[in-house]
């Protein structure tokens, strides 16, 4: 499995000529990538390129050798799906992560402080089931974020969410990670959301990391019309073999 080492200084994962195959069938073919800590990271790519693979192989959920996937410190993750225990009210869900804690009263105040953070507190009695797509969400986030992780992982957390939804996922997103200072993965196939989250924006394509954008323009001042963005994000969807409304405007002029 992968290497797990502890105090991160500088780069929290390194992937080195990684490959990944199901069968015949090879999805990753020598994927190179680094982490930085406190850097956020977004992995765009077509359906069944192999980014939630590379994200299972850092996450340890999968077996990699060593010398391809090295991890230093702490990794949590959040899946699309929040997978909560239906039978554990909210704040058990959210202790979970911290079984290694030995002391009870220490699982259960820092369960309570992240729920705060996530605008949660008042459902910590409160089953599973009874919460909205959106509020069960926040809670797998405050499962992701209650050990602290140096490395968390998500992946497409927001795709099954409605628009406004999203758009306060991706506020508290970006006021967690300044908070907690983790590097962040996120897998993504929105394009603009990768943009307006992240430091920099990778594409998988062929089992390879293809395509690579440092994000121009700082968080405060990201606009879908901000002309460097909008640069950008035609690149990017280039990349990913999407035509934009202006480039079909174009090509039928």
């Amino acid at each position: 499995m992968a290497s797990v080492t502890h105090s991160p200084v500088g780069t929290v994962a390194r992937v080195r000529e990684h490959h990944r195959a199901y069968g015949a069938t090879s999805v990753l073919r020598g994927v190179d990538l680094d982490i930085e800590a406190g850097e956020f990271v977004a992995l765009l790519g077509r359906s069944g390129s192999g980014k939630s693979t590379l994200l299972r192989s850092l996450a340890g959920l999968d077996p990699a050798p060593a010398s391809e996937v090295e991890v230093e410190g702490r990794t949590s993750v959040a899946f699309q799906e929040p997978r909560l225990l239906p039978w554990k009210p909210v704040q058990e869900n959210v202790a979970l992560a911290l079984l290694n804690t030995s002391r009870r009263d220490e699982r259960d105040r820092r369960a309570t402080t992240v729920l705060d953070e996530v605008g949660l507190s008042e459902k910590s009695d409160a089953w599973p089931l009874s919460l909205s797509g959106g509020q069960a969400q926040r809670v797998s986030l405050a499962r992701a974020l209650v050990s602290e992780p140096d490395l968390l992982l998500l992946d497409e957390p927001f795709s099954a969410l409605d628009a406004l939804t999203r758009i306060e996922m991706h506020r508290l997103v970006l006021q967690l990670w300044a908070r907690h200072q983790p590097a962040v993965l996120l897998v993504t196939h929105d394009a603009d959301e990768a943009l307006m989250l992240a430091d920099r924006v990778l594409v998988l394509d062929d089992g390879l990391l293809a395509h690579e954008w440092q994000v121009p323009v700082p968080r405060h001042a990201r606009t879908p019309t901000h002309p460097h963005l909008s640069e950008v994000r035609e690149q990017v969807l280039a990349a990913l073999g999407v035509q934009s409304l202006d480039q079909k405007a174009a090509g039928a002029a």
